[in-house]
């Protein structure tokens, strides 16, 4: 089985949701990709936006041994799964490049409540353009700060100090050993990207602007 290759002609993608974390610093006995936003598993919000994007063709969950209960849920919803080592994302995604032969795929984390498929989209259009074989997506770290976000990691970017949201695009033909080639960074000012669920109170955040979405939508 292969990805699909994005080209000029604006082909689909594969997206990979990387669903095999822990979440220990939840200190809850729930899977991580299970957690519940609002009463829905915050994977659900996932695979919703990617389910409504135009430009992704296959959805593909990477889970692990310590989280069978997702396993169970995305067979359940006759969702693609496959289980994969568990000893870091990073080469986690590459076991699934490996086993899948994919091309260019788009890997998502499970943990983004906000994400809308546009932005999906968006950034597939991104990668097309920029015409290098791996892209970031970062927030600038104003957004999480802004938000009173925990951030574990910041680097600099067009001269500001950014955080990756947990959204990429990899051309897997193209990875050498455990590192991924020359990659672009995207930069989205969007606090929907700057959500992501690692504490308790990012949680509480999370269902906070989903709630005040809801609102404006009536």
């Amino acid at each position: 089985m292969c990805g699909c290759i994005v080209g000029g002609g604006g082909m689909g993608v594969v997206a990979l949701v990387m669903a095999g974390g822990r979440g220990t610093r939840m200190k809850l006995s729930v899977e991580k990709p299970l957690i519940e936003v609002c009463g829905k598993p915050v994977i659900e919000y996932v695979l919703s936006a990617l389910n409504d994007a135009k430009r992704v063709d296959r959805i593909i969950v990477a889970t692990t041994a310590v989280t069978p209960k997702t396993t169970v849920l995305m067979e359940r919803r006759n969702v693609e799964v496959i289980e994969t080592p568990g000893r870091d994302y990073v080469s986690d995604m590459g076991c699934v490049v490996q086993s899948l032969r994919l091309g260019v795929f788009l890997a998502v984390a499970a943990d983004l409540p906000l994400v809308k498929p546009e932005m999906f989209d968006a950034v597939v259009e991104r990668y097309e353009r920029c015409g290098k074989p791996a892209l970031t997506v970062a927030v600038p770290l104003a957004v999480k700060v802004r938000l009173g976000m925990c951030v574990d990691y910041s680097f600099v970017g067009e001269g500001q100090e950014l955080v990756p949201v947990g959204i990429n695009v990899i051309d897997g033909s193209k990875r050498y050993g455990d590192e991924w080639l020359d990659q672009d960074i995207y930069i989205l000012d969007h606090e929907e990207l700057a959500v992501n669920i690692n504490t308790v109170q990012e949680l509480q955040l999370a269902e906070r602007l989903i709630c005040e979405r809801v609102k404006q939508l009536r």
